[in-house]
């Protein structure tokens, strides 16, 4: 089997409610989505889907990754899609770094290969859990008032995992953070993600401020760097994301003791292939995960959810997903959607779920 077409689309996904990280300082309205379709010899296509969370977040973006299609097509075109590990080393020799710009072929590859076994990608990766994945909101709201609210929205979607943005202002943060603790219901999973968004010092004394609390932060600082300063002078358990991007990330995280849980978001680390060693590395090291597309339609919760799925139970915290969040569905209602806060596990060959072509329009690449 041989790779003989690779076809980029490229839709824009609008978000529900504007959307704020670090304290507002960040403000997301509409994403940009690359759906990739690869058509083989044999006759099996398949789909991947990279869409960064807006451009300002972290060094990814939407053009990006159909530029570095174009640079890496001639290299993986005609290579056995099966072959995952191929195609991985192929995308890394013609084009180093650019992790984001090769999650969607990737994804694309692991597609097909479950279609040609006829199991769901999980399954082919060794084995999913069908104990659903509960889903986490992202709320990203200003004021105590406003995260009340959103909150709120998501319980009433039946949600009981919850992403609090925070970061920027320290009173602000340790105000919101006490006021949602207050109204935390029993069995909710509560993160307070900071998203890069304090210094040290802001860190600490949020920190130190809301220690009787026992909560768990995400990316506390902007470097690894940064919360390795600060890991011996605070309780708080901490989680990492924005820097977990490469396998030696996740080594030197758990060599030097700097989180407890992994954030791994698929795109941002370079797809399933290499997210699946950063899985290996936290079971190993007695780390906990939660799985996340950086932002997307269906397709993209899809792929989260299978790696979750290959995740033990006890150590699979949530997943992100985003689906409730943008106003279009390029799939017609197909592929896992919110149960009761939860996605289940397609049991379909490959991914489980594929778009409407013609909600995609025409193809802005094809190689």
């Amino acid at each position: 089997m041989k790779i003989k077409r690779i076809s980029v689309y490229h839709v824009d996904l609008p978000l529900e409610h504007p959307y704020w990280l670090s304290g507002g300082r960040l403000k997301f309205e509409v994403l940009d989505a690359t759906l990739v379709k690869i058509d083989t010899d044999a006759g099996l296509s398949g789909w991947g889907e990279g869409t960064p969370w807006g451009h300002t977040y972290v060094p990814a973006h939407g053009p990006g990754i159909r530029a570095g299609i174009k640079t890496m097509a001639p290299f993986v075109l005609g290579l056995d899609p099966r072959r995952v590990l191929d195609v991985e080393r192929a995308m890394d020799l013609a084009l180093p770094g650019h992790l984001y710009a090769k999650s969607p072929i990737d994804m694309a590859c692991w597609d097909i290969a479950g279609q040609a076994a006829n199991l769901p990608i999980a399954d082919l990766m060794g084995g999913g859990s069908r104990t659903p994945r509960a889903i986490a909101s992202s709320v990203g709201a200003k004021t105590v008032e406003e995260t009340r609210a959103v909150i709120d929205r998501y319980r009433q979607r039946g949600y009981i995992a919850h992403s609090v943005k925070i970061g920027g202002d320290v009173e602000r943060d340790i105000a919101r953070i006490r006021d949602v603790e207050e109204i935390r219901r029993p069995g909710e999973i509560v993160l307070y993600d900071v998203n890069r968004g304090w210094t040290r010092q802001q860190a600490l004394r949020v920190m130190h401020a809301t220690e009787d609390l026992q909560v768990m932060f995400e990316q506390p600082c902007e470097t690894l760097d940064d919360i390795a300063a600060i890991c011996g002078k605070h309780a708080a358990p901490v989680s990492v994301d924005e820097s977990l991007v490469t396998l030696q990330d996740a080594t030197r995280i758990t060599r030097d003791g700097l989180a407890e849980v992994f954030g791994i978001k698929l795109n941002r680390v370079g797809g399933l292939t290499k997210a699946a060693r950063m899985r290996d590395v936290a079971l190993a090291h007695g780390i906990d995960m939660f799985v996340m597309a950086t932002g997307g339609s269906v397709l993209a919760d899809c792929e989260a959810l299978h790696l979750a799925a290959t995740i033990p139970d006890a150590n699979c915290r949530a997943v992100w997903a985003c689906q409730d969040m943008i106003t279009v569905d390029i799939a017609g209602g197909r592929g896992p959607r919110n149960r009761d806060g939860h996605l289940h596990l397609p049991e379909g060959p490959g991914v489980g779920v594929h778009p409407n072509e013609d909600a995609l329009g025409d193809p802005v690449a094809v190689y």
